[in-house]
């Protein structure tokens, strides 16, 4: 719409508890999009909203007994520093729901005002969905063959429970000290109004581009274009795009199941922020992710073998068979992100490397990872990610040799020999590199 820039909504995170890695798969993908956006020499204003207050929230505080920003601030940190450890480029605004209560209580009212949603008898206001013709145009919803009339007080719902869903909900005494005046009562925003309000307030009634995991799809995004446009009148997305869910060894992420992953999990079982970028981008969006241990063995056996070539590749004017996997990764990633065919012309690029030496291939490397964001160039090869447990033993491993403890340094040295590594000691201390 915009001349040379794309303005991109994201669906962030809801501040409940560490992000799990099924969440990341949806942000790397983002990642993706924007990167490759970006690789088409557009800018990109991106917007990624934080639910920092809906019914998890409210649970989770009142449960711990702290406010809810004290709560949810605990759980935005640890967002931003997971987003850094996957190397994922940060968006340009983070609005956050609770500072744009006022933007949220606007749209609820012109919504009122133009007959489209109504006040119940408990104080709550509902989006009429049959005052809406277009209303399931995005699911691809049938209403003759869907159970609609039941109002939709919750948050998230089934796609079978169609019907009427709150834009302000109530204070009830469940909510504790959580709440906001409003024309209606004291409440809170539901939480479709939140992305609706943010998402018009940063890029404008009518923006380029709207994505999430496909679990979003409906109702949440359903509900979106609904209050947008009814309010506004105009088309409120050009682009919807969605990823597919992400699975365990096949199976559906679940506590139960003991396969359920945060990503501090997995970055305390020794693996690195890149290895996991790498496994969460290596599938095309549209199709299931199986996540595996074994796929990040072999993502750490392809980077390391990645890292030796790159070590051999130097600047300058890049030979035509490089410019030609250079090219092969160009039309990969602009053919709907197709990041497995990407990485299949980063290999050949690292095959014919190896096979006919690196002068002038450095900037086809910089050039391809500027979308897929897991090499390390220059000094990052020395900024190694250590693993939580092999950085344990090294810091026992200083406290032991500070303590001339020879014996026990010796111990440890061969410790952390096991997990792969190699220490090398000099006056300014000890520094390791994987084996």
């Amino acid at each position: 719409m915009e001349d040379g820039r794309v303005r991109m909504y994201t669906c962030g995170p809801t501040v409940y508890n560490f992000a799990h890695i099924g969440n990341f798969r949806a942000y790397a993908f983002e990642d993706i999009l924007r990167r490759v956006i970006e690789f088409n020499g557009w800018k990109v204003r991106q917007v990624m909203n934080l639910t920092d207050v809906d019914d998890k929230t409210i649970r989770g505080a009142n449960a711990a007994g702290v406010k809810l920003a004290d709560y949810t601030k605990t759980y935005k940190d640890a967002f931003f520093a997971d987003l850094k450890t996957l190397n994922i480029e940060p968006a340009e605004v983070y609005p956050a729901a609770t500072d744009h209560i006022p933007e949220m209580i606007d749209l609820v009212a012109k919504l009122v005002e133009k007959g489209v949603a109504y006040k119940s008898d408990d104080g709550s206001v509902y989006f009429n969905v049959r005052k809406f013709p277009g209303y399931g145009k995005l699911a691809h919803i049938d209403f003759d063959n869907q159970r609609t009339g039941a109002r939709c007080l919750g948050d998230e719902y089934d796609k079978e429970n169609v019907g009427d869903f709150a834009l302000w909900k109530a204070w009830e005494e469940s909510d504790g000290p959580v709440g906001w005046d409003s024309p209606w009562g004291r409440g809170r925003p539901g939480w479709h109004i939140e992305c609706s309000a943010m998402s018009m307030k940063y890029l404008g009634e009518t923006f380029d581009l709207h994505t999430g995991g496909i679990d979003n799809l409906f109702p949440h995004h359903e509900n979106e274009i609904a209050q947008a446009e009814a309010a506004t009148g105009k088309e409120f997305v050009r682009t919807w795009m969605h990823c597919a869910h992400l699975r365990v060894n096949g199976e559906k992420m679940s506590k139960s199941l003991g396969n359920f992953f945060t990503l501090r999990d997995l970055v305390e079982k020794g693996w690195t922020g890149r290895e996991i970028r790498y496994v969460l981008i290596n599938a095309h969006y549209r199709a299931s992710l199986n996540f595996a241990f074994s796929a990040l063995e072999d993502a750490r056996k392809s980077l390391a073998r990645v890292d030796a070539c790159v070590e051999k590749a130097t600047e300058g004017e890049a030979p035509e068979w490089a410019k030609k996997h250079l090219d092969d990764f160009t039309a990969a990633v602009n053919d709907d992100l197709n990041i497995p065919r990407a990485f299949a012309a980063l290999f050949e690029l690292v095959r014919e490397t190896n096979a006919k030496g690196g002068a002038g291939v450095l900037g086809v490397f910089k050039r391809m990872d500027a979308v897929l964001g897991v090499i390390f160039f220059g000094n990052e090869k020395r900024k190694v990610e250590v693993p939580a447990d092999v950085q344990a033993l090294l810091d026992e491993r200083a406290a032991a040799r500070k303590a001339k403890d020879w014996a026990e340094s010796d111990r440890l040295r061969d410790a952390i020999a096991a997990l792969g590594w190699a220490v090398k000691d000099s006056r300014d201390g000890q520094s390791v590199s994987k084996t």
